[in-house]
């Protein structure tokens, strides 16, 4: 192996490098963690969503409410549809008490407010995350463009107090600061990836919450379900 290219390498370019390529390098690893965490917590969290939806159809064959908000607590591990049945069940019961200004509202509006305030605060939680996967999706890229140009200014400069210009004083220490984008794109892929992954889970989760609401509403002030007879 020739000793020149023996040299080359990530390791070559770290001992080489100064305060600001270190800098880039940590922000890059960093990056690198948080983007993972959340990939592999939200995978995981998406998961128990996806199979917790296929209780949905089971919750209205339960004989009564509070059997269906039972049996949809055993098998909501995310608590993401539980909150409106329970809470939209409690609301229904509102009108029966005095004291308080909701037992004057219309039970419909204070079931529709209710559903609304639910599906806001799951919809919030599924977003957790999500700027920070698209933030190192879109920054990644140029952090790790950064700590190449910087690289590439350091060896031109180390060329030129050489005094001599050659191919092979030049190439090994560009192609070390290349490293340096290759990384970003390491980062930058997964995080791009995993967040349009999340956002099509969300979407599809969203929908679903929005219709159980929908039967739940009609459920809770007509006695029926939307689309049963």
């Amino acid at each position: 192996m020739n000793p020149t290219t023996a040299n080359l390498g990530f390791a070559h370019y770290w001992a080489q490098g100064d305060a600001i390529s270190h800098a880039v390098a940590y922000v890059l690893l960093i990056m690198s963690v948080a983007s993972w965490y959340f990939i592999l917590s939200k995978s995981w969290s998406s998961w128990r969503i996806r199979k917790s939806a296929k209780s949905l159809e089971a919750f209205w064959s339960a004989p009564t409410l509070n059997d269906a908000i039972t049996l949809i607590k055993q098998a909501d591990g995310e608590n993401i549809f539980t909150p409106l049945a329970a809470q939209s069940a409690q609301a229904a019961n509102v009108g029966t008490q005095g004291g308080s200004l909701n037992a004057a509202s219309d039970p419909s509006e204070l079931i529709t407010r209710t559903l609304r305030q639910g599906i806001n605060k799951v919809a919030a939680r599924l977003e957790t995350g999500l700027t920070l996967l698209a933030s190192i999706g879109s920054t990644a890229p140029f952090v790790g463009l950064f700590g190449t140009v910087w690289g590439i200014y350091h060896a031109l400069m180390a060329v030129s107090l050489s005094g001599t210009v050659q191919i092979d004083k030049v190439a090994g220490p560009v192609g070390e600061a290349l490293i340096m984008t290759a990384l970003g794109l390491v980062v930058a892929i997964p995080a791009v990836l995993g967040y349009n992954a999340f956002t099509r889970v969300n979407r599809l989760t969203l929908a679903e919450l929005d219709g159980f609401a929908h039967d739940l509403h009609a459920y809770l002030t007509t006695g029926s379900r939307v689309g049963k007879n």
